[in-house]
């Protein structure tokens, strides 16, 4: 099938390359002509803006967004591609915005006949290529007809409709809230070994914990990466991130949910600015898993 792709930074990019290479005729935009040249020359067809991107498409069209959360989504939805879409279009969300907004602007896209799926996306870019979990919401419909592209870009049974739109960032939000608290549970742990009356190889740590013990994860080989080859040393304290966090603990206040763990693991992140080798941990470990940015020394 063919699918619109908007969005080529780390992430966007290497989704829309999967989909190519499996097949799929991607059209892409990125406002970087460099993004857009780079993919191009993977075998995808690029577009030099988004109304060339929506007429190059057979309607009714599927375009998928990987843009930053807030603004920029709506810019990109109600300023560049509402004046040449038509009913029938189907809008996709894979990027971090929060639910509030996702229903909003469906219901605002529903009074044109354009229809919208939110589809929290987890796996980081190394995950592209083993296959991401995607976590959708809409309604059945949309979801069936998105379904070939989400089967693509999944791992095995690493996709579903979570519930109605919303859902799938909401589900995506919670999920960031659980992997702050691990990132920062890893990180706590291998600083006490650290700091500790013995002189431990930290690395064979992570090795020995990710064979056989009840904590071994991904994450947790992130970490073993990271050790065995001394990844922290240039890395600074400081923690990216903190809006999908700081979504999941509004969530949880106003459904009276205690949030213990995520509440601690975000406040340690505001609290990064600080000496401290566990936040070189958490920022070493985050660049392992989705290329997210840290600060050098």
């Amino acid at each position: 099938m063919e699918i619109g792709f908007i969005g080529l930074g780390r992430m966007g990019q290497a989704m829309a390359i999967c989909l190519a290479d499996k097949g799929h005729r991607v059209m892409a935009y990125d406002v970087s002509s460099a993004a857009i040249a780079s993919v191009v020359e993977r075998g995808l067809e690029g577009a030099e803006n988004m109304k060339r991107l929506v007429e190059a498409l057979k309607p009714p069209r599927i375009i998928w967004l990987m843009v930053p959360a807030e603004k920029a989504v709506d810019e990109v939805i109600f300023s560049g591609l509402m004046p040449y879409l038509a009913a029938g279009d189907l809008l996709v969300d894979g990027g971090n915005s929060n639910y509030k907004d996702t229903i909003r602007r469906a219901a605002k896209l529903a009074e044109n006949g354009i229809g919208f799926i939110d589809v929290g996306t987890s796996g980081g870019i190394k995950g592209v290529k083993s296959g991401l979990s995607l976590m959708a919401g809409g309604n059945g419909q949309d979801f069936r007809r998105l379904e070939p592209v989400l089967k693509d870009l999944a791992a095995e049974n690493g996709y579903g409709l979570m519930g109605d739109i919303g859902a799938g960032h909401f589900v995506k939000t919670v999920h960031n809230g659980i992997e702050y608290a691990l990132l920062q549970s890893y990180a706590e742990g291998f600083e006490l070994l650290k700091e500790g009356p013995f002189e431990i190889d930290l690395g064979m740590v992570a090795r020995v914990w990710n064979n056989g013990s009840v904590v071994r994860s991904w994450l947790l080989e992130l970490a073993q990466e990271i050790l065995e080859s001394d990844g922290l040393n240039e890395v600074a304290d400081e923690v990216g991130g903190g809006q999908t966090g700081r979504w999941a603990a509004e969530a949880a206040l106003e459904h009276e949910v205690p949030f213990t763990m995520l509440g601690a693991a975000l406040s340690e992140r505001y609290r990064s600015r600080r000496e401290s080798f566990a936040a070189r941990m958490v920022a070493a470990m985050r660049w392992g898993f989705g290329g997210h940015p840290v600060k050098k020394k």
